[in-house]
């Protein structure tokens, strides 16, 4: 079965082959992708990185892509080249991968007059640090499934976080919360600490502060370590399940 790269900026990956169906996941522009099948109008793909199935109805992708960079900023404008280069309404959202096919000015395009600018892209080898990564997407919006500046959940900030440095990771907090061992008490918490409940995931800044996208409140926040603890032991009735570092 051969492989794609997704040309999509943002592609809505569905739980089910319905329009109305709950958003699963997402893949951004330059990700290796297989479909294995269409039903109802919809193409049922899989991330190559992950492993991670769902439904799509608007696919565009190319057999031969092969990135060379991809974007470190949380989003990319798009602009076109006619004479002068102007802005679209469009963004290549973070950990995009392309391919440079030309370079004028402080520019590069990477499809046919479509060209983002110099300073949001980096080599493909490029390593950026979790902290970096995770607050880039501080204030945020809260979205199930999400992985973009449009939007994202708490298990995809930490995935993120591996994909970017070109590292495996699982996209689920169920499947993610297995990756090492780990302890379910913690009194002295540091830096990369990962916190899991059950649906959920924390990362940790400091002895004191952590960093997660928070449904509740429907954002990506700084919270305090032990604050966050009580409030989601007392809301949702539900207490850490396991720690381990990043």
């Amino acid at each position: 079965m051969s492989s794609f790269f997704c040309t999509n900026y943002i592609l809505d990956i569905n739980e089910k082959p319905k329009q109305k169906a709950n958003l699963s996941s997402q893949i951004v522009y330059g990700e290796k992708i297989k479909i294995l099948n269409k039903k109802n109008n919809f193409y049922k793909i899989k991330s190559v990185h992950d492993n991670y199935t769902g439904y799509a109805k608007k696919i565009s992708y190319k057999l031969n892509l092969n990135p060379t960079h991809k974007i470190k900023k949380l989003k990319s404008r798009v602009f076109t080249n006619n004479k002068k280069f102007l802005k679209t309404k469009f963004y290549l959202p973070f950990n995009s991968r392309i391919r440079i096919l030309n370079k004028k000015k402080q520019y590069v395009e990477f499809e046919r007059n479509k060209w983002v600018k110099k300073c949001d892209i980096s080599n493909i080898d490029y390593k950026m640090n979790f902290q970096s990564i995770t607050k880039m997407f501080l204030k945020c919006k809260y979205l199930w499934g999400g992985k973009t500046f449009e939007g994202i959940d708490c298990s995809a900030l930490i995935q993120i976080t591996y994909n970017f440095n070109n590292n495996f990771f699982e996209r689920d907090t169920n499947k993610q919360i297995n990756f090492k061992k780990g302890q379910k008490n913690k009194r002295n918490y540091k830096l990369g600490d990962l916190i899991y409940w059950k649906g959920h995931v924390a990362l940790c800044l400091n002895s004191k502060k952590l960093i997660h996208a928070y449904g509740p409140r429907k954002k990506v926040l700084i919270m305090p370590i032990n604050q966050t603890i009580k409030l989601i032991e007392k809301t949702a009735d539900l207490k850490v399940k396991k720690i381990f570092s990043i």
